[in-house]
């Protein structure tokens, strides 16, 4: 296995066409795609499906594509180093749910580490998806919350993929509310107070059982329910309709505004926001400027 041989795995991926990653390699079709054979015979794993339409990463390869990615980030640092050249485009990948201190340290990082190139992903999706990008390296940093009610399951479906889960903080419960709502001039709201309001939440899809929810108090029977797959919609019906969801009460004015508000709702209940990491996996430099910025957009 050679350093060329990841780069050329790493374009072909990108690609999704051989021809047009040997263009972009400058190397011929048929030494690209040899090379590419050489490792996977090397490796004993097949790491594209090949198609008339071009080539599909299989499940193998796109777990093989993450550490090849790492292991050239780690080369281009050396070079960054020693050598005063950056060859490489930054990439770096966080998974979680609908947060948006999440999506300020995102920020964050990509003024830090943006310069003229990069290539960075968000991804705002459905727990277990979380936990499954984490584990295959697809995103290096997670972020989600666990409660006395699904802690027990998901910590163990986050130690059975070989993932560590490290607190950021404990919230109580809030409302999250539209500023135009009835009931926005209450100081603390009840289960009671809500009633008859259509409660929201993020539909999760294949894996809809309650401790996968991303809404805390999700087992409570509600005669008004609406599921939504984005924060934008949910924020919409919040407005439009007066609708309700349940979340950890930390709101960002800057990407928000003021239209949406929060509550403190009355309940005996936690949320325990954290992050979850491939265990004894050091963080890439993006990975662990990340986790910072978080630090520093929680609430204390």
């Amino acid at each position: 296995m050679t350093l060329r041989q990841l780069e050329y795995i790493v374009a072909v991926a990108e690609s999704g066409n051989i021809t047009e990653a040997a263009k972009r390699l400058f190397v011929s079709q048929p030494s690209l795609t040899s090379a590419i054979r050489d490792l996977e015979q090397e490796m004993q794993i097949t790491i594209f499906h090949r198609t008339n339409k071009g080539v599909v990463v299989t499940n193998d390869g796109d777990l093989f594509l993450a550490y090849a990615r790492q292991i050239l980030e780690q080369v281009n640092l050396l070079r960054e180093k020693y050598l005063h050249t950056a060859e490489r485009r930054p990439r770096f990948a966080v998974s979680c749910q609908h947060y948006s201190f999440a999506v300020n340290a995102f920020v964050n990082v990509i003024r830090e580490f943006g310069g003229s190139k990069y290539d960075f992903t968000l991804r705002e999706t459905q727990t277990y998806e979380i936990i499954e990008d984490v584990s295959r390296l697809k995103s290096e940093i997670g972020v989600l919350y666990t409660s006395s009610k699904n802690e027990e399951v998901l910590l163990k479906l986050i130690r059975q993929n070989n993932l560590v889960f490290e607190e950021l903080f404990v919230a109580k419960p809030h409302v999250f509310i539209c500023s135009s709502h009835p009931l926005a001039g209450r100081e603390t709201l009840t289960l009671q107070d809500l009633e008859q309001y259509p409660y929201l939440s993020f539909e999760q899809g294949e894996y809809n059982a309650f401790y996968f929810s991303e809404e805390i108090l999700s087992t409570l029977d509600r005669e008004k329910n609406i599921r939504v797959s984005d924060r934008a919609t949910l924020f919409n019906l919040m407005i439009g309709l007066n609708g309700y969801t349940v979340s950890s009460g930390v709101i960002s004015k800057e990407l928000n505004g003021e239209t949406i508000i929060a509550r403190p709702l009355l309940v005996e209940e936690y949320m325990r926001i954290g992050t979850i990491t491939q265990k004894n996996m050091p963080l890439s430099r993006y990975g662990a400027a990340y986790m910072e910025a978080l630090r520093q957009s929680v609430p204390k």
